[in-house]
């Protein structure tokens, strides 16, 4: 089961989204709110999966509403504007639904969040993981998997190949998703896979072709 809520300073279109979510056997709606700020307390309380966030509403918008959340949940941005699709992406999210919607479309989007939950609640398997990188869900095998390395907001997988994935994690999340026997923080910005260290020397570690700053602050976790 998905829970979510609805944030819309239109009360027209919460009762859009409530007739259509009443049609969908895994979505539970705990919540519908016109006043974002009486969702940001309710967030703040609550243990909330998926969002159905308006864009434009006055006070504060959708986006402004997702940076003040310490925890984000998943999101399906509501908007009668196209050009915020392209802002919407920025926030790795889930979807976005061009008002008016119709059933079929808000469905698909809810299919989109509930197969992202399973990926997220996949257990570690023996030899990969899911993660989300734009508007797609990209299967990394652990031994293609270079190292990783922080960039704001984002966490980069580089892979053997010499291909690098963006996906929208923090360096804790990133963690949680890999098997620690295998992968381990070396430096603030940095996980390795620890198969494919070559060679170690007192600040720095090689990979193939590629030099990795280790932290003496994280040494103590690497035991070649």
């Amino acid at each position: 089961m998905l829970n979510a809520i609805a944030i819309d300073d239109e009360p027209f279109a919460l009762e859009v989204i409530r007739s259509h979510a009443g049609k969908v056997p895994f979505l539970q709606m705990d919540g519908y709110f016109t006043n974002p700020f009486e969702a940001i307390d309710y967030l703040a309380k609550n243990n909330v999966q998926l969002l159905f966030l308006d864009i434009k509403m006055p006070h504060i918008t959708g986006m402004e509403l997702m940076q003040s959340l310490r925890q984000k949940p998943m999101v399906i941005f509501t908007t009668a504007y196209a050009e915020h699709a392209v802002q919407s992406y920025e926030f790795d999210a889930v979807d976005y639904l061009l008002k008016p919607f119709a059933f079929p479309r808000f469905l698909k989007a809810c299919h989109k969040a509930h197969d992202q939950l399973r990926h997220q609640q996949e257990p570690i398997t023996a030899d990969h993981i899911f993660i989300r990188s734009g508007y797609e869900q990209v299967r990394l095998l652990f031994e293609e998997i270079l190292y990783l390395e922080s960039a704001g907001n984002y966490m980069r997988f580089v892979l053997d190949d010499d291909r690098a994935i963006l996906s929208r994690l923090t360096m804790t999340d990133a963690l949680a998703l890999l098997p620690p026997e295998q992968f381990v923080r070396v430096h603030r910005s940095y996980i390795v896979n620890r198969p494919k260290i070559q060679r170690a020397e007192r600040h720095q570690l090689h990979l193939g072709s590629q030099v990795i700053p280790l932290s003496g602050a994280f040494s103590n976790n690497l035991q070649l």
